[in-house]
């Protein structure tokens, strides 16, 4: 045990100091060969192999470039008018657009910043110009946005796959229930919160523009979600199939996406890829370290003389992802816990893939707390508010996520059901 806690104490330690998790995961990687196994250093180089001959580690950056296309070109403003035009007639109809657009365009691109970069700034002028107050525009939108990361494709469920050794497809289906209950509970909210003049009304000739403008947007993610879950192609094949039509549909189609633009899309992708993948294959070298020393079983044998039963454990795990949720991103959380929670979890009872679903829903609620949430800085930045505005816009939509989260947790056929 004493080995499991002293990582554990390094991590916390590191964390706490703001050192960069590469950094961190490589010092510990090493020291833990060196010092615990008596191996060599060299080990570490055949793990960086081993994890970046992962074939599902291509679908990140292909989803990510798909993503960027779709946010140059206009993909996202034709999901927003066709969700329009649908939602139109309905009280709060808009609201209820904004929420379904976040939806559709999260189960595209596979990121909540992204999602909330692309519909927040087409929709937020649009509902403050429709009456709906900035915090009521602001909270929908920024906590709409963290629908990226439970609607799939997803890519922090490919990175929880990889770190626990589960199937990523079961976890793509297993993220249609949860994601669906969560823009249920949203819409219900915004139904409620709407502002009670703001009535539209239905054209049919308008729904009809729009689907026909909107066709080949609308039909992205059906392509995509399509050809996984009937098994016509794997997860990185869809990932490769997503940007081959985000190009030919912008491209040639819509022809709204410039040769420079382009450009700039494969230079931002490769940004935010340059450290991603580092911290990812130097953390799979620690996660085989700990699975070869076995500290996990360790981990587990501690926790059982502690929590005797599975609700006890759901609702401790629940309080810790919630405030790890508030201190470190999502990647930097999975990549270190997700290793040591989800044989605990399955020692309980707990299916693995509902337990990834459960803890990505916990960190996702953490895009939307302080101080570290990153959809509190993206929607600070793009709708022109502070962060202490934006704060106060999400906090009625924090305790729906968290309704959400209980239901998720306490009930897992909401997960289950379309991986059974």
């Amino acid at each position: 045990m004493s080995t499991g806690l002293l990582i554990l104490f390094f991590l916390v330690l590191s964390i706490l100091f703001g050192l960069p998790l590469f950094m961190i995961m490589g010092v510990l990687a090493g020291i833990s060969y060196v010092t615990v196994s008596d191996e060599n250093l060299t080990v570490i180089i055949g793990d960086i192999f081993y994890a970046a001959d992962k074939e599902i580690l291509l679908a990140i950056p292909l989803f990510i470039l798909a993503g960027q296309i779709m946010t140059k070109g206009s993909i996202s403003s034709r999901l927003i008018n066709f969700a329009k035009s649908l939602t139109a007639g309905i009280p709060g109809g808009l609201g209820l657009a904004a929420i379904l657009s976040c939806a559709v365009f999260a189960a595209i691109s596979g990121s909540s910043p992204v999602t909330l970069i692309a519909i927040g700034t087409l929709m937020y002028p649009a509902l403050i110009e429709a009456g709906y107050s900035k915090k009521l525009s602001a909270g929908v939108l920024s906590t709409g946005g963290t629908l990226g990361i439970i609607i799939p494709p997803s890519i922090p469920m490919i990175i929880f796959a990889i770190m626990a050794g589960v199937s990523v497809v079961d976890l793509f289906k297993a993220g249609i229930g949860p994601g669906i209950l969560l823009v249920i509970l949203l819409c219900g909210y915004m139904f409620y919160a709407r502002p009670k003049h703001h009535v539209t009304k239905f054209s049919f000739q308008d729904f009809l523009l729009h689907t026909r403008k909107g066709f080949f947007s609308i039909l992205m993610p059906l392509i995509i979600l399509g050809g996984i879950y009937s098994g016509f192609f794997t997860a990185t094949e869809s990932a490769a199939v997503a940007v081959v039509y985000a190009v030919i549909v912008e491209f040639f189609i819509h022809r709204e996406l410039s040769f420079k633009n382009f450009l700039s899309v494969f230079s931002e992708t490769a940004e935010m890829l340059g450290m991603l993948f580092l911290i990812l294959i130097l953390a799979v070298s620690l996660n085989k370290f700990m699975t070869f020393e076995q500290i996990p079983q360790e981990m587990v044998d501690w926790m059982s003389g502690m929590i005797s039963s599975k609700i006890s454990f759901l609702i401790c795990v629940n309080i810790l992802l919630l405030i790890v949720g508030c201190f470190m991103d999502i990647m930097s959380a999975i990549l270190v816990l997700a290793p040591i929670l989800t044989p605990m979890a399955i020692h309980y009872g707990i299916d693995p893939i509902h337990f990834g679903i459960i803890m990505i829903v916990n960190l996702e609620i953490g895009y939307l707390t302080p101080p570290i949430g990153i959809n509190l800085f993206v929607a600070s930045g793009i709708f022109k508010e502070s962060i202490g505005e934006i704060i106060k816009a999400v906090i009625p939509f924090l305790f729906v996520m968290l309704l959400g989260l209980a239901l998720i947790s306490a009930f897992p056929g909401i997960s289950l059901y379309f991986v059974n």
